[in-house]
């Protein structure tokens, strides 16, 4: 407790040390000072689907910087790497880089299927990413990062209870313009990234971007039989993306894209016996850069998708807009799951395990298919509205397949599933200024969902034999509505309050080698009540946003993950409620000094008193109430929801000559502890993480050129961040600390 104390203290502390000196400063600065002080630019964003100022936005969001994203990702980082940098927001995964699960207030979806579905929506240049691999397209070259919190039924609505990610590309421009970069690191780290962009003839412009990520093997495999390769968790990653723009007259414009990745290298790792019993202590003698185990680990990840994005100004205040979106994935990921190469009863030391698991999940099949018209209008008065309409279409297969580890690995079980998908909206919101001081917004979707599922099994690893052609068919409509209001006290200051709902469709579970039914998870249903404050302090040399929020969730979709049997299957709980409250902060606390600081505090409850789910099945210490063999989850927090988030950010500079200067940049995010599963228990609680980056360099002429030394996860502190409720303690931990140096050239 104590530790934990310590912490908030300090977070609150910061807080208390980036206000005064500011504070301070607007007292007692002579005007002439203040005319000349540095001061943020006005934030836009577009979270509401149409350009405005983020003051004005009546919901809680947090946007990223370019620079940010940067220094963030100078390590080789995936999109993983935000979890903890925006508050209430976490991502974590245990399939390694390529299937990132995004939590938003504590909402979230620990289910590792490749059908799974999240109640975040990733949305990337306007086209939604439902499926998980699509959501771990590498983060470069953008425009804009905007998180919304809370329930985004309206303009979003394709399964958006806990809220929206949004990404926007960097767009062509009429200038010439670009950007490149390499930085090398520790473990053999690279990261390459570019772009350029420019006008093609009198109408057209284009912009290519390109980025490439590299880690060397550097976990060192003990067991001298291992059947994979002796080194692993290396990666091998590459994406591009092309866009054309046509802006050639006064009523359409239009923005094509084209974008893929191709990812190679190792699936998460998973450590056996990673835990001390009793405790969520990693075992003595463990360390990050070792393993034993003995099934084969790979993975592979292939990605497409192309878009056209047009607009035609119907008329001085009527603008028509068309999205049509195209995304497919194949994929192939084989793992040793029990994460040793010692099998003995019981196992009570690191790579030892009870049994032998080794398994592959791949994606030969897919494709998903977008389109949404939209109405804006943008009309001088005080009242303006959109509507539009949204159809989706998603086609997916998925093969799972396991291994005899003991006999060489050749495969004894075999299942596949397939799901078609199709979804259709329509949505409209108006916003009235009713008053200079008071504007009025208001919501309202209508959505159906329809799904045909159909899943076998052909080959059981536990000799049970092939099943049937297994079917489900669920379906469902909503109508999903919000209502806000936005107070202007002054020029500075907006308060607003906001109701909302959000709906989740109904999800299958089709994961048939360890199990004989499919199981389906009614449509869940979430109410938000959100108020808060947003402001611009001290002459613009200061922002701040403030939320507090309670929401309760009806029907949630859960996934009882593991256990001794192996199987998942999906579950819905009564009720969820959650409370809390967020804070995001931006200021020059000196024309050299500029500072972010975030903060979030989110309280979740898993309210049902017969839901119960089969925890692991010896090993590990249960702490709920245990009936019939079954944990009773009733006033358990979220899975992978930490109650506490804060990070901070500083950058200072010193100029150097006329166009020259000197800069610091460092970056912290922690998190306090995290339940792993539905079920509490003293191993699978992860302890809380703090994780810092620094980045000191020297940049000239005027910033077109910039050299530095970074630093990630400087304290080098790792934590299990994920687990494997089998009988032998199962974990995964986070990256290591990884130095290095970068040139990045601006033109």
């Amino acid at each position: 407790m104590t530790a934990k104390l310590s912490r908030h203290a300090l977070a609150a502390a910061i807080a208390a040390l980036l206000a005064t000196p500011a504070l301070a400063q607007e007292a007692d600065a002579p005007a002439s000072a203040e005319d000349e002080a540095r001061t943020l630019d006005t934030l836009v964003v577009t979270a509401q689907r149409r350009v405005e100022r983020a003051k004005d936005v009546p919901v809680a969001l947090t946007t990223v910087d370019t620079e940010k994203l940067h220094v963030l990702g100078s390590g080789g980082g995936d999109i993983r790497f935000l979890a903890g940098r925006l508050p209430s927001l976490n991502i974590e995964s245990s399939f390694g880089r390529a299937f990132p699960r995004f939590y938003i207030r504590g909402l979230g979806n620990t289910d590792f299927d490749l059908n799974a579905s999240q109640p975040v929506s990733l949305v990337y240049d306007e086209v939604v990413q439902e499926n998980p691999l699509l959501k771990g397209f590498p983060v470069f070259d953008l425009e804009s990062v905007e998180m919304v919190r809370g329930p985004q039924g309206t303009l979003f609505g394709r399964n958006t209870p806990a809220g929206v990610v949004k990404f926007e590309s960097a767009k062509p421009t009429r200038s010439l313009d670009g950007y490149g970069s390499i930085a090398v690191g520790t473990y053999g780290t690279t990261n390459v990234e570019g772009a350029i962009g420019g006008p093609l003839g009198e109408n057209w412009s284009a912009r290519a971007s390109v980025l490439y990520q590299r880690r060397g093997e550097w976990v060192d495999n003990t067991n001298p039989n291992a059947r994979t390769n002796r080194d692993l968790e290396g990666y091998d990653e590459s994406a591009a993306r092309v866009q054309l723009r046509y802006d050639g007259s006064e009523t359409f414009e239009a923005l094509f894209n084209v974008h893929a990745r191709h990812l190679n290298g190792t699936a998460r790792l998973f450590r056996a016996s990673l835990f001390e019993r009793g405790s969520n202590d990693l075992r003595d003698g463990f360390d990050d850069d070792e393993v034993s185990i003995d099934g084969r680990n790979f993975q592979e990840l292939d990605t497409f998708g192309a878009n056209a994005r047009l607009s035609w100004k119907l008329s001085d205040t009527l603008t028509l807009y068309s999205i049509t979106g195209y995304e497919s994935a194949e994929s192939l990921s084989r793992g040793d799951i029990d994460g040793g190469s010692v099998y003995t009863f019981p196992p009570d030391e690191l790579g030892e395990a009870l049994f032998p698991a080794e398994s592959a999940d791949g994606l030969p099949e897919h494709r998903q298919l977008s389109q949404e018209f939209r109405l804006e209008s943008n009309n001088d008065g005080p009242f303006n509205w959109q509507a539009g309409l949204f159809w989706f279409d998603e086609e997916i297969t998925i093969d799972s397949f396991n291994y005899d580890t003991l006999a060489g690995g050749v495969q004894n079980g075999y299942a596949w599933q397939r799901q078609d998908n199709t979804a259709y909206a329509a949505f409209g919101s108006v916003n009235w200024a009713i008053t200079d001081a008071f504007t009025l917004r208001a919501g309202l979707r209508y959505t159906r969902d329809e799904k045909e599922f159909v899943a076998q099994r052909l080959q059981s690893p536990i000799g049970a034999g092939a099943t049937p052609r297994l079917t489900a068919n669920p379906s469902d409509s909503n109508v999903s509505w919000d209502v806000a209001g936005v107070w202007s006290l002054n020029d500075a200051v907006n308060l607003y309050a906001r109701v909302a709902t959000g709906f989740r469709a109904p999800s299958i579970q089709g994961r048939l080698l360890f199990g004989d039914s499919v199981s389906v998870a009614d449509s869940e249903e979430v109410i938000s009540y959100e108020a808060g404050v947003k402001a611009e302090l001290w002459d613009n040399r200061a922002r701040l946003g403030f939320a507090v929020f309670h929401y309760e969730l009806d029907n949630q979709q859960l996934t009882a993950v593991g256990g001794a049997t192996n199987f998942n299957r999906l579950i819905n709980a009564d009720r969820t409620v959650g409370q809390g409250f967020e804070v995001d902060f931006d200021a020059y606390l000196t024309d050299s000094l500029m500072v972010t600081f975030g903060a979030s505090y989110n309280d979740t409850e898993i309210r049902d008193r017969d839901l119960a789910v089969q925890p692991c099945g010896g090993g590990c210490t249960v702490t709920d109430p245990v009936v019939g063999g079954l944990a009773l989850l009733d006033g358990n927090p979220l899975p992978q929801a930490p109650k506490w988030v804060y990070n901070l950010t500083a950058r200072y500079v010193r100029p150097v000559g006329e166009s020259a200067e000197f800069f610091v940049y460092t970056d912290w995010a922690y998190r306090s502890e995290v339940n792993f599963f539905l079920y509490e228990a003293a191993e699978f609680r992860g302890k809380s993480l703090l994780e810092g980056g620094l980045r000191v360099g020297y940049g000239w002429g005027n910033g077109q050129y910039e050299v530095a030394l970074y630093g990630r996860n400087i304290l080098n502190e790792i934590r299990a961040v994920g687990a494997i409720d089998f009988n032998n303690l199962t974990g995964f931990v986070n990256e290591p600390r990884i130095v290095g140096v970068e040139f990045r050239a601006n033109y």
